[in-house]
């Protein structure tokens, strides 16, 4: 028997064959796990660079990553909400985020607390953090997964370093040092030794610049990027805070997930970090030598005076009242 294959027959093959085709992908992207990441990073932050690069090709072939920034489907803040809704999976959050449901949090956003990024790291994988993992995890139903390094705040000002050389905290008396306008900001300000004077980020170049403040606390790239050592002279490498991330995931989602694909998750995410943590390390050296070129002498202070000094006095302030008795001591103990 003689069959025609005629055009239309063949447009209805290929039909099927497409509708089996697209059933079948349908069906693996079912089978796979979506992880909606929400941050208010850009697209280029070392953050969202490593999740990206780094996170999403570890987990692959079973999960469907799917990154959101500048804060496009979640505003900044609202993120951890949303996972605990169970209207998103994945967030990078902050401590200062956290502790505005958990106060003890605070403790991670005071000064000195973390010494540099391996301390971080030390910290949130000790016994010590298993109580706020825990808590997080049972009245917010969000799991962290990994830290994320994100760099030290430092001490830049007007002055050379022939008219005021920083040693300790008390080499700061009388200087009028812009800091963030909040009331633990400038905390931080007073606890450094300094005159803090709150004043918005897009005013501090033209202050320095008249002298209506003496210097200004952040990150070398924020250094670098605002071009703040056109009209400064030195860094005072106090690194008075380590800033940090945290990787967070929906506790339903985590659950949901096999044994085999937690461990790969867990270890995605720690690859993750660690790779963002590299390169931002890498970058603050490299900017050390370009301020340096710039004219600007870089050097460290007696950080434990700074930090002996800071810490006593956030331990006799309110901002202590929330922290488990005994946990500044065991983080201390796991630094230098």
């Amino acid at each position: 028997m003689t069959i025609k294959f005629t055009r239309r027959a063949a447009m209805s093959v290929l039909a099927a064959t497409s509708i089996l085709v697209s059933a079948s992908g349908a069906a693996f992207a079912a089978d796979k796990v979506t992880l909606r990441m929400a941050t208010s990073g850009s697209e280029t932050d070392q953050r969202s660079v490593a999740m990206a690069e780094v996170f999403a090709p570890m987990v692959a072939d079973f999960v469907d990553y799917q990154p959101s920034y500048n804060g496009t489907i979640f505003a900044q803040g609202t993120e951890l909400d949303a996972i605990s809704r169970g209207n998103l999976e994945m967030s990078i959050t902050s401590a200062q985020e956290l502790a505005q449901f958990f106060p003890e949090f605070s403790i991670f956003t005071a000064g000195y607390v973390h010494q540099d990024a391996a301390h971080q790291v030390a910290v949130f994988n000790d016994p010590l953090m298993d109580a706020f993992k825990a808590t997080v995890e049972n009245d917010l139903g969000v799991k962290l997964l990994s830290v994320m390094y994100l760099g030290r705040r430092q001490v830049n000002l007007r002055q050379p370093k022939d008219e005021l050389t920083v040693s300790t905290p008390a080499d700061l008396a009388g200087v009028n040092l812009r800091m963030p306008g909040t009331d633990a900001w400038q905390f931080l300000g007073k606890a450094l030794g300094a005159a803090p004077t709150p004043m918005s980020f897009s005013e501090v170049y033209t202050a320095l610049s008249t002298g209506a403040v003496d210097g200004q606390d952040n990150p070398l790239p924020t250094v670098v990027d605002a071009k703040f050592y056109e009209v400064t002279k030195q860094i005072v490498l106090t690194s008075h805070l380590v800033d940090l991330n945290y990787i967070a995931i929906g506790k339903g989602v985590w659950d949901s997930m096999t044994e085999e694909q937690q461990a790969k998750v867990q270890e995605a995410a720690d690859a993750a970090a660690e790779s963002g943590r590299q390169k931002q390390l890498q970058k603050e050296e490299e900017l050390v030598s370009f301020l340096k070129e710039q004219g600007l002498e870089v050097y460290e202070p007696d950080l434990a005076a700074f930090r002996d000094q800071v810490q006593s006095m956030y331990l006799e302030s309110e901002f202590a009242g929330s922290w488990p008795e005994g946990v500044l001591e065991k983080i201390n103990a796991l630094g230098n």
